[in-house]
C-alpha cells in the first residue's frame, strides 16, 4: 500500500471515529411512512388523491421513500386523524379540515365555510395570498404541517325526499351535511348531522336522516343516492371550493431532508390538481347517468340562499367577536373573497355565462 492510500484510509478512519458516516448513511436510508386517509377506498377520486401523492414522492425519491395509504377506520376513524398526526401515531393524514371544526373554528377556514371562496379563489389565497402562512401558525399549535392536497370545486346540495321550497323546508329537517355548515342549517331550523361518507346511504334509506350531501355527480352516484332520495339540490352553498389537506407530524416532517421535503411539497402540489381535473373531467357524464335514473335537479330558490347568506354573515361576526385566531385568519381570508370576486364578476362570471347559454 502507497503512503497515498495510508494517508487516505487514516483520512476515511477519522471521519468514522467522528461520527460523520452514520449520518451520512442515515440521510440516504429509505424511509418507510404511514397516510391515513378520511376516506373509503370506494370513492376513488377522493381517496385517490392519497394515492397519488404517495406514488408520485416514491416516483420522485427513486423508490427510497415510500408511504403506505390506509383508509379510514384501518388505522384510525375519520374523527381521530388529527389526534393520530398531532401525537405521531402516524406521520400523515390526509381529509377535509373542516371536519375538525369541533376543536376550533379554524380548522373551517383551511377547508370550506358558507359563501367563501371557489376553488381557484381558494388556491389563490393559499399560494400566492397569506392562506398557507395564516393556516400553518394555526396548525402548529397542533403539532401539524400541512399542504393543500385537492379541491373538489363548488360541490351539489345535496339529495332530499322532499324539495326545499323556502327556508321553512329547513325546520326540523336531518340532514347530513359535512362540517362548519350544520352551523348555519341549525341556524336555519334544520339538524345537522355529521355522519361518515362510508355510512350516509344507510341512514337515508333507513329514514335516520331527511337529507344528505357529500360532493357530486361522480361520488354521489357511487354512493347510490339517488335510490332514496330524488331531489338534487344545487348549489352547495356552504362548498364553494372545499380544500383537502395533507396533514403531516411537525417532528416527522423536521426529520425529512431538504431534497424530501421539497418532493413532499412537489408530490401535494400534483395531487392537488389531479384532483379537481378528475371531478371537473367525471361530473358531467355522472350527472348525465343521475338524471337518466330518475334523479330531479332542484336549484335552491334564491330567497333560501339568501337566508343562508345572511345566516352565514352573523355567524362569522359571533365568532370573531369569541375566537381570536379565527378573527385574524378570517380578516384576511373576507378581505380576499371580496377583492377576488370583484375581479371575477367582469371576466369568469361574464364568460361562463355566456359560454353555458351558448348552443356547443
Amino acid at each position: 500500500m502507497d503512503r497515498r492510500s495510508v494517508i487516505k484510509n487514516a483520512g476515511l478512519a477519522g471521519v468514522l471515529a467522528a461520527g460523520t458516516a452514520p449520518a451520512l448513511v442515515h440521510a440516504q436510508a429509505n424511509l418507510r411512512w404511514r397516510l391515513t386517509s378520511a376516506f373509503p377506498k370506494a370513492l376513488d377520486t377522493i381517496f385517490g388523491a392519497a394515492d397519488t401523492f404517495a406514488k408520485k414522492v416514491k416516483e420522485l425519491s427513486g423508490g427510497k421513500f415510500e408511504i403506505t395509504v390506509h383508509a379510514a377506520g384501518e388505522l384510525v376513524p375519520t374523527a381521530g386523524l388529527v389526534d393520530a398526526v398531532q401525537n405521531g401515531t402516524v406521520e400523515m393524514g390526509h381529509t377535509a379540515p373542516y371536519y375538525y371544526f369541533g376543536k376550533d373554528e379554524c380548522f373551517a377556514l383551511g377547508c370550506a365555510i358558507p359563501f367563501g371562496l371557489n376553488s381557484r379563489q381558494m388556491t389563490a389565497w393559499m399560494y400566492d395570498g397569506n392562506g398557507l402562512k395564516l393556516m400553518r401558525e394555526f396548525y402548529d399549535g397542533y403539532n401539524i404541517v400541512n399542504f393543500p392536497m385537492g379541491n373538489t370545486g363548488a360541490q351539489m346540495g345535496g339529495w332530499f325526499r322532499k324539495p326545499i321550497k323556502s327556508v321553512e323546508d329547513y325546520k326540523g329537517l336531518k340532514f347530513r351535511v359535512g362540517g362548519f355548515a350544520g352551523k348555519v342549517i341549525q341556524r336555519l331550523g334544520g339538524v345537522p348531522q355529521n355522519i361518515p361518507g362510508g355510512e350516509i346511504y344507510q341512514a337515508l334509506e333507513k329514514g335516520t336522516i331527511d337529507a344528505a350531501e357529500w360532493v357530486g355527480p361522480y361520488d354521489d352516484k357511487k354512493l347510490g343516492f339517488y335510490k332514496v332520495a330524488k331531489f338534487y339540490h344545487y348549489p352547495g352553498w356552504w362548498e364553494g371550493g372545499p380544500q383537502l389537506d395533507l396533514f403531516i407530524n411537525k417532528n416527522a416532517y423536521a426529520s425529512l431532508s431538504a431534497e424530501n421535503k421539497a418532493i413532499v411539497e412537489a408530490a401535494a402540489a400534483y395531487a392537488h390538481t389531479e384532483m379537481q381535473a378528475k371531478y371537473d373531467a367525471r361530473n358531467p357524464g355522472a350527472l348525465k347517468e343521475l338524471v337518466a335514473a330518475g334523479a330531479k335537479l332542484t336549484p335552491f330558490p334564491t330567497p333560501v340562499l339568501q337566508a343562508a347568506f345572511k345566516e352565514s354573515m352573523a355567524l362569522y361576526e359571533e365568532i370573531n367577536a369569541s375566537n381570536p385566531r379565527w378573527k385574524k385568519i378570517y380578516a384576511d381570508y373576507s378581505n380576499f373573497r371580496k377583492e377576488s370576486n370583484l375581479w371575477f364578476r367582469f371576466t369568469e362570471a361574464r364568460f361562463d355565462s355566456f359560454m353555458q347559454s351558448a348552443k356547443l
